[in-house]
């Protein structure tokens, strides 16, 4: 898949260095650029990378961090261990992250990894945030939660 050249030049704006490993754009912020990408398995250098959806609009991820610092991850992880339904369907989301990037491509370093703590606990809500805005509503239980506590983050236009 390619990347067109304003849009890499976006990304690398956004993220303050040059992006790289980009496969796709995952998601697009109101204001038209991209707000999440979708990064091959295995950066360029060689270097293993499970976190296959990544937040690069700047605004999107200081929202996430203010979620962050609520203390949301600790009562998402919390829930995970009461609720059955919920666990399941968190793990579910796991699965299908996991198989998703199975089917770019497989790395041995990575294998049955995903990122954000899937699918016992919540450490990063960027993750989350990234996979429900790039594999639509329903997939990631705990990223639409995150992402439905979010203002729209392109609501005053272009963040570069």
């Amino acid at each position: 898949m390619s990347v067109s050249p304003a849009d890499q030049e976006a990304v690398s704006k956004q993220l303050g260095r040059t992006a790289r490993g980009i496969r796709s754009i995952a998601h697009r912020c109101t204001c038209g650029l991209p707000d999440v990408v979708e990064t091959e398995p295995r950066l360029p250098d060689g270097t293993p990378f499970p976190t296959t959806y990544y937040v690069t609009c700047p605004r999107l991820a200081s929202a996430i961090g203010t979620l962050e610092a609520s203390g949301m991850m600790k009562e998402m992880t919390d829930r995970l261990a009461e609720d059955a339904d919920l666990a399941a369907r968190y793990r579910a989301a796991h699965e299908a992250y996991l198989a998703h990037r199975e089917s770019i491509e497989h790395v041995e370093e990575i294998a049955g990894i995903t990122a954000g703590g899937m699918p016992t606990r919540v450490k990063c809500l960027h993750v989350l945030v990234g996979h429900s805005l790039a594999a639509g509503p329903g997939v990631n239980p705990l990223g639409d939660e995150a992402l439905e506590a979010l203002d729209d983050w392109g609501r005053r236009g272009p963040c570069v």
